[in-house]
């Protein structure tokens, strides 16, 4: 049974975890705003920096926090993998599902900040929505489970793994337009499925141009085979876990 302590703990952590869901994002933000949108002067496709780049973060914190809590679910979880046998496909799926609701919260900013700048999203850009989310998902459990799998056996990984997604941050279009790469070389960006899902959602919900169906296609290609890549080296090292971790 909950104590009352117990109830007020909770609400505390979740009250804190729903204000850091709203805060990261938009101090990230106002950061890259200063450096990148006034300082450096990037082009943001003709769309006030704040908002084009805050559309780009909303997207990218979903796939690198859940990126990072999937790849460390089986070694922060050892204890329940080496003593209880379940679908341990499950730990990376859960964590990476728990950050949905932060991505809910901080998307309120970005709806106050289309009532600001004046922008309607167009309704391909609202049909288009869910399966944007659908394939940041998707995108993050492939890449997630390849990682998860190696950093039971080597445990480097997780000192890795910051720095490649850091590194991975400025080879996605997030604080840049796809734009600014030319069209011949624009499949390139497509190797990152993230690249098509921000451009994605940048065109559909503020509405401001027509979504570019090429790379879009081309980047849910490549999650698909980032996720086959990522579910046969787990199933293949999956048996080894309680073993090794």
């Amino acid at each position: 049974f909950f104590t009352w302590r117990d109830v007020k703990v909770k609400y505390k952590h979740t009250f804190i975890g729903a204000a850091w869901a709203i805060f990261q994002p938009f101090i990230t933000m106002i950061i890259f705003t200063v450096f990148f949108g006034h300082f450096a002067k990037l082009p943001s496709d003709g769309i006030p920096y704040p908002i084009f780049v805050y559309t780009g973060l909303l997207f990218w914190t979903l796939f690198s926090t859940g990126l990072t809590q999937s790849s460390n679910s089986f070694v922060d979880n050892e204890k329940i993998v080496t003593k209880i046998y379940f679908p341990r496909i499950i730990l990376p799926i859960s964590s990476i599902l728990t950050n949905i609701i932060d991505f809910f919260v901080a998307f309120v900013i970005l709806i106050g900040m289309m009532f600001y700048y004046q922008f309607t999203p167009s309704i391909v850009g609202i049909i288009l929505f869910p399966i944007l989310i659908l394939l940041t998902i998707f995108s993050t459990l492939g890449i997630g489970l390849l990682f998860a799998s190696l950093n039971v056996k080597y445990r480097d990984v997780r000192f890795i793994l910051p720095f490649f997604i850091q590194l991975l941050l400025f080879v996605t279009p997030v604080i840049y337009p796809v734009s600014i790469v030319g069209a011949n070389y624009r499949w390139i960006l497509g190797l990152n499925p993230m690249s098509g899902v921000i451009d994605a959602a940048r065109a559909g919900i503020l509405g401001t141009r027509e979504i570019d169906w090429i790379l879009l296609g081309f980047s849910a290609g490549m999650m698909v085979i980032y996720c086959f890549i990522g579910f046969f080296y787990f199933k293949k090292v999956e048996r080894y876990f309680a073993d090794v971790i």
